[in-house]
């Protein structure tokens, strides 16, 4: 493979330093050359570095010219885009090489020229317009992808990638005492010392740090600050340093060559950005285990775990990043801790050889979906209770598109959800309104599979309207060519017998295969009269998701005033408006302190969908009269919600994905039975510890939570049951492959 990178040659900072390491790493693997704009430091670096570098000045139709005919000659397989003028290049060049572009997308476009108005006038906006014309992107973070799909670049065709720098051992060329002398300093040995490594310009908002150091220093006073870096703000913030009397324990150094002296020779890492992709001065500390503290913007939390693997503050909140400075100054032991974690951290997700793996890896899907782009016929639809703010339906969906990758990893996938920007954020899908028809009906007929996927959509117990629609995308997708398939669904209850004979007729005519989450869904399918489609038991996809790390639930569970104590035990619980449920609050309550006060179990409500489950929870706890309770938010991702469920001890839940989180978990459970689908799923798992909602009583809840108490010194034996849901999941994906392999062309 070979690749040509194209770059100003101008660039500084970050984003030098992941080319630089990026093509160096390449090229032990592939043949990746570099052209650049401009002559200078960058370009005589990159050539000491190995790297195979151009450099082309004059007109821009003469660079234009020189640079198409290298193309050509040079038998490149791809063109790699850097920066305003790379990407200009690149957009130029789309159509007269024929190759396939990508551009990296190192930081904010939009705030790149911040405080130069003609600049952000010109080579802005030619930026955009460049930006727009190259069908590939790679952010270097997960936020900055976010960023990128949300102002409408296909989700699909953008990649992230780590910045990833060598971690093994580390050494600085000078001592501490050196590096300090080397600065004319001559500080306490005793001083703790932080220190920052960025231009100084308005987008690093240094004077958040001074103001934040100095209201620290006032109450450490052993603290000081070197400021490494040169910018357009350096008087001001000199000036700024006076101000707050603090000058004599600042340094401003200047710009620094030698980065490894300089981490090498402060305590704290501190980073102040008021915007960020993926900065390189976080993992260049880590490689010394310095604590971190940090603005929580850009890619930064994806390294800096709160309290975890470093502290996060909001932007320009200088008394926050005060309060960290001074307890990371008084507190040694503390800056070991979240020092050693960050160098953990940073190793297993930041190291070069995993900045280029993963860089490989996005040349050869983008070369590889060059080669099906002229299918008549291609992807998948999905459709379901999508996008409106439901955990368990998210979750649904996270495995629906997982599963769906590993049989083809390219394949288009296209959602119909009611928040079509959330989806594409957060699933990384293509993503049209439920209700726009014109727009699915015209994605039905370029794809090969239409998937009505998960939950129980083939009911009228909620509304009648909805079973029409979801019987209608069935009728509609097969007219429109498609395989059609219900994945991993539940079926019921239908109580209007025009309803029932309406559902039967449609899915016996035009649904090709059906996978079910239970048995009770296959009777239901039967008394339909539904013979004509190949039916199938499997599960519900949701039971083959992973939790996220339990570090992560730990922090949520701080965040909401749990502080962990040793020996401290959860009831997780999870309920929801219902007919009849209002009537049952106070039984609620006093099981909920009952179990407290028997079992130490501090009830945490775990709503899974935000709006209704959260209302429904607060009911509940303004009833309490013992127990303390925490309602946590809604959980950001499906992982966390797992992870959550698994740090509970027993769980209690009328809602079917909760009790399906912490089972996979072994979980003790106790089901609140308020539709047939919860107690389909306990009888599954072999659980018998349910209630009917409209039987429930304080005394009977207290019962089945005293049963479920007992059980959670066997929480492996319900694992086990649940591992036999996540083999039976297959079923789902088997039988999507089995779809798509007939739809093939």
């Amino acid at each position: 493979m070979k690749v040509i990178h194209l770059i100003s040659g101008g660039d500084t900072g970050g984003a030098k330093t992941h080319i630089h390491t990026l093509l160096q790493g390449l090229n032990r693997h592939i043949q990746a050359d570099m052209v650049c704009f401009t002559d200078g430091p960058f370009t005589q670096e990159a050539r000491a570095l190995g790297i195979h570098t151009d450099v082309l000045t004059g007109s821009p139709p003469a660079v234009l010219k020189a640079l198409r005919d290298k193309i050509r000659q040079g038998g490149y397989d791809l063109i790699h885009c850097h920066g305003s003028r790379g990407n200009l290049m690149g957009a130029l060049l789309k159509h007269s090489t024929g190759l396939p572009l990508v551009t990296t997308v190192h930081s904010d476009p939009k705030i790149d020229y911040m405080g130069r108005p003609l600049a952000a006038l010109t080579f802005g906006t030619l930026n955009s317009w460049a930006l727009r014309r190259i069908p590939n992107h790679i952010g270097v973070s997960q936020p900055m992808v976010d960023l990128l799909i949300g102002r409408g670049y296909d989700p699909q065709a953008v990649f992230d990638i780590p910045n990833g720098l060598d971690f093994s051992n580390p050494t600085s060329r000078l001592t501490r005492e050196e590096y300090l002398a080397s600065l004319g300093l001559d500080w306490p040995r005793d001083a703790v010392i932080a220190g920052i490594a960025a231009r100084l310009n308005p987008v690093k908002d240094m004077g958040t740090l001074l103001r934040g150091f100095a209201l620290a220093h006032r109450e450490q006073p052993s603290l000081r600050l070197i400021i490494a870096g040169e910018g357009e703000e350096g008087p001001m913030l000199r000036q700024l340093a006076q101000e707050l009397e603090v000058e004599d324990a600042v340094c401003f150094a200047g710009w620094v060559e030698d980065t490894d002296s300089f981490y090498h020779a402060i305590d704290i890492n501190t980073l102040t950005s008021l915007s960020e992709g993926f900065p390189y001065s976080l993992p260049e500390g880590a490689r010394f285990a310095l604590p971190t503290v940090a603005t929580n913007v850009g890619g930064v939390p994806a390294l800096i775990k709160h309290n975890v693997t470093g502290l996060l503050f909001q932007p320009r909140d200088h008394e926050a990043l005060g309060r960290h400075l001074a307890d990371l100054a008084a507190n040694s032991a503390l800056r070991r801790r979240l020092g050693d974690k960050l160098l953990e951290k940073a190793r297993e997700s930041y190291s070069i050889e995993n900045t280029v793996r993963r860089q490989l890896e996005i040349y050869e899907t983008i070369l590889r979906r060059r080669d099906r782009a002229g299918r008549k016929r291609d992807g998948v639809i999905l459709c379901g209770a999508y996008g409106q703010n439901n955990a368990g339906d998210e979750a649904v969906l996270k495995a629906l598109v997982a599963e769906l990758r590993s049989i083809d990893p390219d394949m288009p996938l296209w959602v119909m959800t009611r928040k079509p920007k959330a989806t594409r954020r957060i699933h990384r899908v293509g993503a049209i309104y439920t209700f726009n028809l014109p727009a699915f009906c015209r994605r039905m007929s370029k794809s090969a599979l239409y998937a009505n996927g998960g939950g129980s959509l083939i009911q009228d117990v909620t509304s009648h309207r909805s079973l029409w629609f979801y019987l209608f995308t069935l009728a509609a997708a097969k007219r429109l060519g498609c395989q059609v398939m219900m994945y991993g669904c539940g079926i019921g209850p239908i109580q209007s017998p025009r309803n029932r004979k309406r559902a039967g007729r449609i899915i016996n005519r035009n649904v090709d295969a059906i996978t079910l989450r239970d048995c009770a869904s296959l009777a239901e399918l039967a008394a339909l009269g539904v013979d004509r489609p190949r039916i199938q038991v499997a599960a519900d996809p949701a039971v083959s998701l992973p939790a996220a790390p339990a570090e992560e639930a730990e922090a949520m569970l701080e965040q909401a005033g749990l502080l962990p104590q040793e020996g401290q035990r959860y009831l997780g619980v999870t309920v929801r408006p219902w007919p009849g449920f209002e009537d049952k609050l106070s039984a609620f309550a006093q099981a909920i302190d009952y179990a407290y006060e028997k079992h130490g179990l501090l009830p945490v409500f775990l709503p899974i969908e935000g709006r209704l489950d959260v209302a429904a929870a607060k009911q509940v706890a303004a009833r309490l009269q013992k127990a303390p309770a925490a309602i946590l938010p809604p959980c950001a991702s499906s992982e966390l919600a797992i992870a959550l469920s698994a740090r509970m001890d027993v769980a209690l839940s009328m809602r079917l994905h909760a009790l399906i989180f912490a089972a996979a978990r072994g979980v003790p459970l106790v089901g609140v039975v308020y539709d047939p689908k919860v107690s389909a799923f306990l009888e599954r798992v072999e659980q018998d510890l349910c209630v009917p909602l409209e039987e429930l009583t304080a005394q009977g809840l207290c019962a089945l939570l005293d049963a479920a108490e007992a059980r959670t010194r066997d929480r492996a034996a319900l694992s086990a049951k649940t591992a036999r849901l996540v083999e039976l999941e297959r079923i789902n994906r088997e039988q999507a492959a089995q779809l798509l392999e007939g739809a093939a062309p």
